[in-house]
């Protein structure tokens, strides 16, 4: 069996944010927007707000974790997707946004299965 690539893991660990969001009310609309500056993960809602998602894993916490790479250089990149986002889509620009994170940390030997982290408003536009 071959090792999974990155490009699959990431589509795994976003099917996985999908459906633990919408296990929480959250209605997904869109996957993978790719701009020329950046991408979003998921566009959902929750309630009249647009919830921008951006899904991180990380093996290893070796060099902060999954949470921790959400830094201010990505921030800039996201913020840019979502500006261009809202252009595109008009009818996105009527809700109320924010930025969640969701991240597969690591479980270490004793929780081999990923710890699921949902920081919701996790940075502000």
């Amino acid at each position: 069996m071959s090792p999974e690539t990155t490009t699959e893991l990431g589509r795994r660990a976003e099917a996985r944010a999908t459906e633990y969001l919408e296990s929480r009310g959250l209605e997904l609309l869109e996957r993978n927007f790719r701009c020329r500056g950046g991408a979003i993960d998921l566009v959902m809602s929750d309630g009249d707000v647009l919830v921008l998602v951006e899904v991180r894993s990380r093996s290893s916490a070796k060099f902060g974790g999954a949470a921790a790479s959400v830094d201010p250089r990505k921030q800039r990149r996201l913020v840019l997707a979502a500006r261009t986002l809202l252009a595109m889509r008009p009818r996105y620009s009527r809700m109320r946004a924010r930025f969640d994170v969701i991240a597969f940390e690591p479980g270490g030997d004793a929780a081999p299965e990923r710890q699921v982290i949902w920081i919701k408003d996790a940075f502000r536009l």
